[in-house]
């Protein structure tokens, strides 16, 4: 099966790309910016954002929303994480958190899949986690270098990509996602 994955993050691609082709699926970029409704879910920018879509790819589609939510700073960045990514990145979480040793955080994704001819359909993953205290590995991309998973010592930037996947809240959305086109379509 074709997968259409909507993203302009190259890293993004690189690791989803990935886990469509180890599938045995074939996939392809839509390298295309959506308008993202600004809301404190997750879930309703992937329906706005898939409903956009569809009217003008008309095509199996998945598109996702992914958050880092800092237990400390109130679930911040969250839903913002892109947009504080590219104003503060890693170095700006990491002040905001100066002082602080409650450093419990995770990362959300929210994955949707829709056809021209049916609702959107959404898996979310969790990865629960901590901030580091510092930026460490050059692997990954966002916030990668400073999210250490939970029961690990290393952060995502550090892991190879196979282990990273396996782990993230993106590949677990995805892991949900490919069990339902297997039951679905009964490979």
């Amino acid at each position: 099966m074709k997968i259409s994955f909507v993203t302009t993050n190259k890293g993004k691609y690189a690791e989803i790309g990935k886990m469509i082709r180890d599938r045995g699926h074939e996939a392809e970029n839509i390298a295309v910016a959506y308008p993202e409704m600004q809301t404190d879910s997750l879930e309703m920018v992937i329906i706005q954002g898939l409903d956009w879509l569809m009217q003008h790819y008309k095509r199996p589609l998945i598109a996702d929303d992914s958050g880092l939510f800092i237990d400390a700073l109130g679930g911040f960045p969250g839903v913002y994480s892109a947009y504080a990514y590219k104003t503060i990145g890693c170095d700006g979480i990491l002040k905001l958190l100066e002082g602080i040793e409650d450093r419990r955080a995770r990362f959300e994704c929210v994955l949707g899949f829709m056809t021209p001819d049916s609702e959107p359909m959404l898996f979310k993953g969790i990865s629960e986690g901590a901030i580091s205290k510092g930026k460490k590995g050059s692997s990954g991309f966002g916030f990668d270098p400073i999210f250490i998973p939970a029961g690990y010592d290393l952060t995502f930037a550090e892991l190879p990509m196979d282990e990273k996947n396996k782990l993230s809240h993106r590949g677990r959305a995805f892991e949900k996602f490919f069990r339902y086109l297997k039951e679905e379509h009964q490979e």
